[in-house]
């Protein structure tokens, strides 16, 4: 598996654990009250659990099994998909920021930064999608 394939995996982990103990948080304050400002963080929750985990997942996972290149760097321009990954965990955090802070530009500057994240990651893998010949 390559590098950049183990860190989207691992990072895509690591959220997958946050947003399942905040959403454990969140049940138990249904349950028995104990944070009145707990309930603000439920986007936050959706926002590690969709793209914290799946879209990190995802990538992760495309970028290691997407055909290789026959010739010169296998996965393509390796640069612009380590850019993608910083970019999408810069717009995850500003996008989660966004929620919580009384900032309101963060949510949607996050959210674009995501958008230019995941264009970054669709420009580099789009040529290893391919139909498979014989």
């Amino acid at each position: 598996m390559p590098r950049l394939s183990i860190w989207y995996v691992r990072v895509s982990l690591i959220y997958l654990f946050l947003g399942i103990t905040l959403g454990a948080l969140l049940l138990a304050e249904e349950g028995v009250p104990f944070s009145p400002t707990l309930e603000s963080w439920l986007p936050v929750h959706i926002e590690l659990l969709t793209v914290g985990w799946l879209v990190q997942l995802a990538l992760g996972v495309a970028y290691w099994i997407l055909p290789r290149f026959s010739s010169g760097p296998p996965r393509g321009n390796q640069g612009l998909a380590w850019l993608s990954f910083f970019v999408l965990n810069t717009g995850l955090w500003l996008a989660a920021l966004g929620f919580l802070s009384s900032k309101p530009w963060l949510l949607p500057a996050g959210r674009l930064i995501e958008i230019v994240a995941v264009a970054l990651f669709v420009w580099g893998a789009w040529r290893r999608v391919r139909p498979w010949r014989k």
